[in-house]
């Protein structure tokens, strides 16, 4: 369906609101859930439109934590924060230098920040995550990092990975796969903290003075630095705010067909974060969503390989075969490779995998035609397009970079004083 450009903004406008009320490493994190989940606070925010300028107040998406604003851009909803980890700048600072921190695995070989590098928009450029001995490899992709605040949930295709509390703990303590380490190693995680003399003072500083370096502290410090992680400044942000000289041509006739039923993109990846999997202000439950995309179909029988079945590993209902949680596509050009195993190397390849209506692979054990997959969703049907309609669709991909987040001193490693991209420049 083709849509007027010159009325483009008043769809989305409407398509979001719409959209908006229907319904880390990459591991698998069956870890056990925390004792002390956080319960969140619960209005929902305004539509899009007006100044670029423009935040929202307090009743409207700006939030303040014990003196922390989000800043929330008012086209976004407001976020739900939990009650007993509210937002601080002493806590999102401690968390940002733990999420850094190489001391945070047991053997000091890699931290947070390995598997979710900023320059790649917090995703690693690997098919899958590398666990702490280099050799071990997950079995997941490392997703990318984006308004984290907003998900309903977390990982891949675990349906009980509902806070960043709960993964946090997963990657301290998974043992399959092993990511951080510390399985009945908590007191030596604690002592090299407390021997490190940064860190005394952060803690303080976040949680007041006391016994305050614990691994519940560890965890809270963690998911409120990712909490953090807003990006809203994309070329795509500014051109659905009003300036039409944001997007260029090509990634304006690009948007038209990402939201249109030609392509069907929308209904996985719609709305204000570009993922259908959210939670906000204004929703009495979280919109937790898990589609089978075709992308296996192993010897025509519907199965995915052993190691990544998707939803099915925890329900066990056939049904739930392959199905994964659909990520934003906030940043995607910079998340390559793409797929939970990051099978599919680049966005062409994701293009034309959706245009076929599943991939078929031709040869090895996991042989089989994915468009005949019987447990797919109905939304992947395929489509066509032609050469240049495909070049447009990749320049609307490229126009959801936001390179202020991508470049935010705040979101960045505090042990280097290197820029984090060519892109950026020094932050110093």
């Amino acid at each position: 369906m083709s849509v007027s450009l010159l009325n483009v903004c008043g769809l989305l406008c409407g398509a979001m609101a719409i959209i908006l009320n229907l319904t880390s490493c990459g591991s698998s994190g069956k870890a056990n859930a925390p004792s002390n989940v956080p319960v969140p606070m619960a209005v929902s925010g305004s539509s899009a439109g007006g100044s670029s300028s423009n935040t929202a107040s307090s009743s409207s998406g700006m939030l303040n934590n014990q003196g922390f604003d989000l800043k929330i851009p008012y086209f976004f909803p407001a976020p739900k924060i939990p009650t007993n980890n509210a937002l601080s700048y002493a806590k999102v600072a401690l968390g940002r230098h733990l999420f850094f921190d190489r001391q945070l695995s047991i053997n000091e070989a890699r931290s947070c920040a390995d598997c979710h590098q900023p320059a790649r928009a917090f995703s690693d450029g690997l098919a899958t995550a590398i666990g702490i001995t280099q050799e071990q490899r997950h079995a997941r992709n490392a997703m990318g990092l984006v308004n984290l605040i907003y998900n309903a949930g977390f990982n891949w295709a675990n349906p009980n990975m509902l806070t960043l509390e709960q993964q946090a703990r997963a990657v301290l303590f998974n043992e399959q796969p092993v990511e951080l380490g510390w399985t009945d190693k908590e007191n030596e995680l604690l002592q090299r903290l407390k021997a490190d003399p940064r860190y005394p003072p952060l803690f303080s500083a976040a949680f007041g003075d006391g016994v305050v370096i614990t691994v519940d502290n560890i965890i809270l410090a963690l998911a409120s630095f990712e909490r953090s992680l807003i990006s809203a400044g994309s070329s795509y942000d500014r051109f659905i705010q009003g300036d039409t000289n944001a997007l260029s041509a090509a990634a304006k006739r690009g948007l038209n067909l990402f939201f249109s039923e030609q392509m069907e993109c929308f209904h996985c990846h719609g709305g204000f974060n570009f993922s259908q999997t959210v939670d906000h202000q204004g929703l009495s439950f979280g919109q937790l969503e898990f589609f089978n995309n075709g992308l296996y179909n192993r010897q025509g029988t519907g199965a995915y390989p052993a190691d990544n079945t998707g939803l099915w590993e925890f329900t066990q209902f056939a049904e739930d075969m392959g199905k994964f949680r659909p990520p934003s596509l906030r940043n995607i050009a910079l998340t390559a490779p793409y797929m939970h195993d990051g099978s599919l190397a680049s966005l062409g390849d994701v293009l034309n995998h959706y245009a076929r209506g599943g991939r078929e692979v031709v040869e090895g054990s996991n042989m089989g035609d994915g468009a005949k997959n019987p447990y797919k969703s109905s939304l992947i049907t395929g489509f066509n397009l032609t050469a240049a309609e495909r070049e447009d669709v990749l320049a609307f991909f490229d126009s959801l970079t936001d390179w202020e987040f991508i470049c935010a001193p705040e979101h960045n490693d505090p042990f280097s004083r290197l820029p984090v991209h060519s892109r950026c420049g020094s932050q110093f």
